[in-house]
């Protein structure tokens, strides 16, 4: 060979041939001898170096496993008509593994050739996985989703988009057996038509458009949150390559490991924890958090950014996910999996024994997680309780985890954040996409110490780049209004608890509100109470702190994958350590206030879709259940009725006026109560009620209900009355007792008026 090959020639090489990696195998394979044996020893050695290659002995080789996502090159059919493929990005010990394609019924044909994004599961302990299709690398076709009209050539497709008026031809053999009136899902099949209806295949049948499947889609369409990765970005995304070393700290060796729920659907953050042996910080420990470097493959101004700003923020359903970034990165790339080296932004934090936090210095390094561990099993391991990933674990990584923890913890008692005790609803589909069941989370130490670990992370973001004088977005949550603090103080007086006033307002006055009603059954009452009362968190280039936090400097940095404002810290930090030419430039500086506004508008989009679809999930639930009776707390009023949480699941649903007899009820916005004309019967939250099902409709998310008995009496509902002509139903007039009742009603709601009034005057 005339010249020597380039270092992607060689990393082709090996891949090819994994059994022959020793420097003399490729020096045989590109003709290499004499002196340019030297310059093939310094190409291997820059490799190593970029962290494409690891030298084991006198072989080059990456010990790494195929990670959860991969980028496969599809093999031809074997003599059975199986499909394989091979990892066109490996680098481990040994043989390739063996790669079976599992597919599915309605996916795309693949043939000898095609690059794919696939999901990968080894099988057993053999060297051998079974992959799912992502979709076809290159290939991104326009998503449709719809009601499916059938007719003699197969169908149409009626998107359910109020946006788009245009319909979907679908062919006899592209209708994968989808019955007329079912919610489809389709894409575009052949080339854009100029003349006619645009060509669909339906790819998933969703059913009943009011059926529990259906449900997360129709919240994505009715938002307008974007679920369709524009052709450029996903091919941006694909064009991607692993990070090397260059310029980045080596810590693959640190035991980092990553700490996530049972079904996360990425990692981008990972922990690890030592004694401090610095002599001057006795009983103090080294915390370090490491973050996926995003920006790395997220650069300002490209495609990917564009589209990440527009989205603003991954949205999560109990059934898929609307990520920020396609899958190429969010499952891949910028996902810390176990095992594989990863680009990341880390923070060491030094901790006193009172978990204090007394210095801390940023690093841009490539990382290799330990482990990919989740909450329920690190908790189990802690209590004693090990399986075979914790139990090697326990000394060297998951009791320091906790030892630093239980310091933060110290501290933030001292601190005193806002400390709601307010249970998260999970809800558990079953592979048909119904709702198996809802339960409530556990709150465990696992959850709070990912927790607290995260808050110091993110103050130290905001501390070095507040220090170093760069522009950021700080997370920005303002200290409640008089107005909201005074509906607050007379909830609590109204429950028998006590909120003093005339004092700057402090969160540890709201937790010893919080601390005495807890455990009591106006608990729920006062949490949620205190909850509304808060003011909502958004994103501003100006720093107004934390009140709930209790926290001076405040930034989002713990989650790029699926948080936009997270990234632009990350490019601050770039540029205020000279890291690299992907830090925050001038036109990101600019727009710092209007992006602000709209990734603040793109979450709480987000969170109004999250709560319609958890809302449709429960009405969904609920369904074949009209007629049961169930227990609940009235959790709010209003002028057209009351608002029950129901104690099984949750869920929320109205008691309507028109359900509890035709009297009167006088609706006292300040006080927070109904009032009944003629029985005199107080409504307000915090009371125990039992209500009946009387509707439960998944298309709207809406559940009525019947009230039956009050603080366990049963409820007296008023006399049906014919308020036109001021008759009872049988003809006969009003008595005059019962409006003298009315008028005593009347009587004592100006008289609490007036009682308000005067006490806020003094």
């Amino acid at each position: 060979m005339s010249q020597l090959p380039s270092k992607q020639q060689i990393l082709d090489w090996i891949a090819a041939n994994p059994t022959q990696t020793a420097k003399r195998d490729i020096a045989k394979a590109f003709s290499i001898k004499g002196a340019a044996r030297i310059d093939l020893k310094r190409i291997l050695k820059e490799l190593e170096d970029e962290g494409h290659l690891e030298k084991r002995k006198k072989t080059y080789r990456d010990p790494d496993s195929l990670p959860p996502v991969s980028v496969l090159m599809v093999n031809e059919p074997d003599a059975d008509g199986d499909l394989t493929a091979r990892p066109l990005e490996w680098q481990g010990e040994g043989p390739e593994p063996l790669i079976r394609m599992i597919t599915r019924a309605g996916e795309p044909a693949l043939g000898a050739g095609d690059r794919i994004l696939a999901k990968m599961a080894r099988i057993g302990n053999e060297n051998a996985y079974e992959a799912r299709l992502i979709r076809k690398i290159g290939s991104n076709p326009l998503r449709i989703l719809g009601v499916f009209r059938a007719n003699s050539e197969g169908g149409r497709i009626l998107p359910v988009d109020k946006g788009s008026d245009r319909e979907w031809m679908v062919p006899m053999g592209a209708t994968h057996g989808a019955q007329d009136g079912e919610l489809v899902e389709g894409e575009q099949s052949g080339p854009k038509a100029r003349m006619g209806l645009p060509r669909a295949r339906i790819v998933a049948r969703l059913g009943d458009p009011s059926a529990p499947r259906a449900v997360s889609l129709i919240a994505i369409h009715q938002h307008g949150i974007p679920d369709a990765f524009p052709d450029e970005v996903v091919a941006e995304a694909d064009a991607q390559k692993p990070a090397g070393l260059s310029g980045r700290e080596d810590l693959r060796e640190l035991p980092l490991v990553t700490i996530d729920p049972s079904d996360a659907r990425d990692h981008d953050d990972a922990c690890f924890a030592e004694a401090d042996d610095d002599p001057k910080n006795p009983g103090g420990h080294l915390l370090w958090v490491a973050i996926a470097d995003v920006a790395h493959y997220v650069r300002s101004g490209s495609e990917l950014d564009r589209e990440a700003k527009k989205r603003g923020n991954s949205t999560y359903f109990p059934d898929r996910v609307v990520p920020m970034l396609p899958d190429r990165l969010s499952g891949d790339l910028c996902s810390l999996h176990e095992g594989v080296p990863r680009a990341c932004i880390v923070v060491r934090m030094q901790i006193d024994a009172q978990g204090n936090k007394l210095a801390h210095t940023f690093y841009r390094g490539l990382m290799r997680s330990a482990a990919s561990l989740h909450y329920g099993e690190v908790q189990d391991a802690i209590e004693g309780r090990t399986n075979d990933k914790t139990g090697p674990l326990m000394e060297d990584v998951i009791e320091p985890l906790y030892a630093a923890y239980y310091a933060l913890r110290e501290a933030r008692k001292v601190r005193q954040p806002l400390d709601l005790d307010l249970p998260e609803r999970r809800i558990e589909l079953s592979e048909d996409g119904k709702v198996a069941s809802v339960k409530f989370r556990d709150r465990l130490d696992a959850h709070r110490m990912i927790e607290e670990f995260m808050v110091l992370a993110n103050v130290a973001a905001a501390e070095t780049l507040v220090a170093k004088g760069q522009p950021l977005l700080f997370r920005v949550h303002e200290e409640p209004t008089p107005e909201k603090m005074e509906s607050l103080r007379e909830t609590a007086q109204a429950s028998g608890y006590n909120l003093p006033k005339g004092q700057v307002l402090k969160t540890a006055h709201l937790n010893r509100l919080l601390n005495d009603a807890a455990g009591s059954e106006q608990a729920e009452l006062i949490n949620m109470s205190t909850l509304r009362a808060m003011m909502q968190a958004y994103y501003a280039p100006h720093n107004f702190g934390h009140f709930g936090l209790a926290l001076r400097n405040y930034a989002h940095f713990t989650s790029p994958i699926r948080r936009y404002a997270d990234l632009i810290v990350h490019r601050a930090l770039i540029r205020a350590h000279s890291w690299g030419k992907d830090g925050l430039n001038e036109h990101d500086i600019e727009a710092l206030d209007v992006t602000a506004g709209h990734i603040s508008e793109t979450e709480r989009r987000s969170m109004t879709a999250e709560r319609d679809t958890t809302d449709r999930y429960l009405a969904a639930y609920l369904a074949d259940r009209v007629g049961s009776e169930f227990t609940g707390r009235i959790s709010g009023v209003a002028r057209f009725g009351a608002f029950v949480r129901l104690d099984e699941t949750g869920a929320d649903g109205l008691i309507p006026i028109r359900s509890l007899g035709r009297e009167f009820f006088h609706h006292d916005r300040e006080a927070n109560t109904l009032m009944g004309s003629e029985t005199g019967i107080m409504i307000r939250p915090g009371q125990r009620v039992t209500v009946k099902l009387a509707e439960a409709t998944p298309v709207t998310g809406g559940i009525a209900l019947e009230l039956l008995t009050l603080e366990g009496a049963e409820v007296a509902r008023g006399p049906s009355l014919d308020r036109g002509r001021g008759r009872r139903p049988g003809g006969k007039p009003k008595s005059s007792a019962g409006a003298s009742k009315r008028k005593l009603v009347r009587a004592k709601v100006k008289k609490d008026k007036t009682a308000r009034k005067l006490k806020r005057t003094r």
